[in-house]
């Protein structure tokens, strides 16, 4: 675990659902990945992130998914893919990544609580 943190330092963390628009294969990074670009709506609008999740994700059946992302984590370059949002999953027992989203559709841009 962790160092504990309190409830101040939570809220720095803004996490937002959004739906993916668009996923791409990204072969040019140095580790498999998907390149995916989400709307979170108004106000944050399309980001774009690098996600390592193709153990059980192909591009095509992320397209509609809602997802949990950090959205203001500074933009990194990675490659010639500029990742704005972290995109958030916890991995299997395996070590790959299951993403995280709501049980039900939620409107866009909602945050965390």
């Amino acid at each position: 675990m962790s160092d504990p943190i309190g409830f101040d330092d939570f809220l720095k963390v803004d996490i937002r659902v959004g739906t993916i628009l668009d996923a791409q294969p990204f072969p040019e990074a140095r580790k498999p990945a998907i390149k995916l670009w989400v709307d979170f709506g108004e106000g944050i609008g399309v980001r774009k992130s690098s996600a390592q999740i193709t153990t059980h994700y192909s591009p095509d059946r992320l397209i509609g998914r809602q997802v949990l992302a950090v959205v203001n984590f500074l933009p990194r370059q990675i490659g010639p893919f500029l990742s704005e949002v972290l995109v958030l999953g916890v991995p299997d027992e395996n070590g790959a990544v299951v993403l995280l989203r709501p049980d039900f559709p939620v409107p866009i841009g909602g945050r965390m609580h």
